[in-house]
């Protein structure tokens, strides 16, 4: 098996940004595993060999966050998440991925800026209470995350738009969040499967390189379980803010 060694150059830095992401840090990180792996090889052969690496991650998370979690987050945004999958393994060769990352990175970006919008109201005695659960967005967003998530990896910034808004306990929010996207990863594993993604010199680099991205997700979750509510929302809508740039970003670039 011939594999060439300079693609670990871009595969390790891939792998610590995505780790630290998996381990509680937000999307931001994330969206930059695949475009720093595509550097040394095709998008495709990227997303592929950081699907097994996300699992691993995932198994190690959910370690991490076992004694928290949200379960009404989870059952009312899983089930269009899996149709979301579904339709981007029916589509996967004729929907445009770079319209999807523009369009989700633009109401990501939106999303956001509301935010801080009302942080800087706050300061004048505006709040903005806790959103309840309101299915027809819960149905909505989450077919958009799945789909995100199965044709780039992008399922991260509509579970974000859906769910920050809640203003759950951080644990239990990123516990969820660990927990639906190892759900939507596994379920993954199938269609990639179907198309032939997963061949035996991709799957060998992806074992390479697990023990490092076991050691990157623990750091990432020690770092937020230490976080404060009034750091951790902040901060989280700030990796949601960069995440959208970068989705609309790369989405326009390769559009115009």
């Amino acid at each position: 098996m011939d594999i060439d060694p300079t693609i670990y150059l871009a595969a390790v830095p891939a792998v610590i940004l995505v780790g630290l992401t998996k381990g509680g840090m937000g999307e931001a990180l994330a969206l930059l595993g695949v475009p720093i792996l595509a550097m040394a090889i095709p998008p495709a052969q990227a997303a592929a060999i950081l699907l097994p690496i996300l699992i691993v991650m995932d198994m190690v998370s959910l370690w991490i966050w076992r004694s928290s979690n949200n379960r009404r987050l989870i059952e009312i945004m899983l089930p269009g998440a899996l149709i979301g999958i579904f339709v981007g393994w029916a589509t996967s060769a004729y929907v445009p991925r770079d319209a999807l990352r523009f369009i989700i990175g633009v109401i990501t970006i939106l999303f956001a800026v509301r935010y801080f919008y009302t942080r800087w109201q706050a300061r004048f005695g505006i709040l903005v209470a806790p959103k309840p659960h309101r299915l027809v967005p819960a149905v909505l967003l989450s077919t958009l995350s799945g789909y995100g998530s199965f044709v780039a990896h992008a399922g991260g910034a509509p579970f974000q738009i859906y769910g920050l808004p809640l203003k759950l306990p951080p644990r239990d929010y990123t516990g969820a969040a660990v927990r639906f996207f190892a759900i939507l990863n596994a379920v993954k594993l199938i269609p990639y499967f179907a198309l032939g993604q997963l061949d035996t010199a991709n799957l060998y680099i992806s074992a390479t390189l697990v023990p490092l991205a076991a050691i990157a997700t623990m750091i990432g979750g020690f770092l937020i379980k230490r976080m404060k509510p009034e750091v951790f929302y902040p901060f989280m809508y700030t990796m949601a803010l960069l995440a959208g740039i970068k989705l609309a970003a790369d989405g326009l670039m390769a559009l115009v």
